[in-house]
């Protein structure tokens, strides 16, 4: 009984959905916050993401993973997607796709990367650009259900122009502490020069090691890699650090 309980289950995550634009958001010059309305969707959790297909009307086809922003319990689901230059499928999502306009989507898929509301331990959060989509997904997940699980957030990103949910962030959340690292250009009055992220700033913004945080990493692979050989070299178990990476992949 219970196998068949989880085959269902498995059965209606990876079936293909038809969801619905139902809204856009800019969040840079290049990332759009997509909205989507699908009428039996799941549920999800926060680190989960979804594959899109889309079909060309020649019956050419072609399909991309792409993070949920949105908190589990949202009711609509919320893509956050980043336009790749010289892309297949982020320039249209971006740019082109229309409120009203639909697409088929397959998910959640994933079950590591992924911050559970039952959990206690302390939470550190390492985004490195569009990696800070699946991060938000927690953000927001725990600001949903009150949870009172200190979370710190260090995002890296390459210019003030680059940062994604920024008055959102700005707003803040009680037991949410973030740090900002700059890699090309930084804003006015800010002390630490622009530069890539280092050990200094995990220690300066982090947990430290002994407070067993659940650390979640997201980014392209060589910040992921760098952001984690930090945190080992720091004192962090392994083991603790859940990571997860993107790199070029058509767009």
């Amino acid at each position: 009984m219970a196998r068949t309980a989880v085959s269902g289950r498995l059965g209606d995550r990876l079936r293909w959905r038809v969801g619905t634009l139902v809204e856009r958001r800019p969040e840079t010059p290049a990332a759009r916050t997509l909205v989507l309305d699908v009428p039996g969707w799941p549920g999800h959790l926060p680190g989960q993401h979804v594959d899109v297909r889309l079909t060309a009307e020649d019956g050419y086809s072609t399909q991309r993973s792409y993070s949920l922003a949105s908190a589990s319990d949202s009711g609509r689901i919320e893509l956050t997607v980043q336009r790749v230059r010289d892309g297949e499928v982020s320039p249209y999502l971006a740019d082109d796709w229309a409120v009203g306009d639909a697409v088929e989507l397959r998910g959640p898929v994933g079950g590591w990367f992924v911050w559970r509301t039952d959990q206690k331990e302390p939470v550190l959060l390492v985004a490195g650009g569009s990696g800070i989509v699946p991060l938000m997904a927690m953000i927001r997940t725990r600001r949903a259900v009150g949870s009172r699980v200190p979370f710190r957030l260090v995002y890296s990103l390459r210019t003030p122009e680059d940062l994604m949910y920024a008055q959102e962030l700005r707003r803040g959340d009680p037991g949410l502490d973030i740090a900002y690292v700059y890699t090309r250009s930084a804003p006015d009055g800010l002390r630490r020069p622009p530069g890539r992220l280092g050990a200094q700033d995990l220690a300066a913004a982090g947990w430290p090691a002994e407070f067993e945080p659940a650390v979640y990493v997201c980014g392209p692979t060589g910040f992921v890699e760098h952001a984690a050989d930090l945190l080992v070299d720091l004192g962090h178990d392994p083991g603790r650090i859940r990571t997860e990476r993107f790199g070029p992949s058509g767009g």
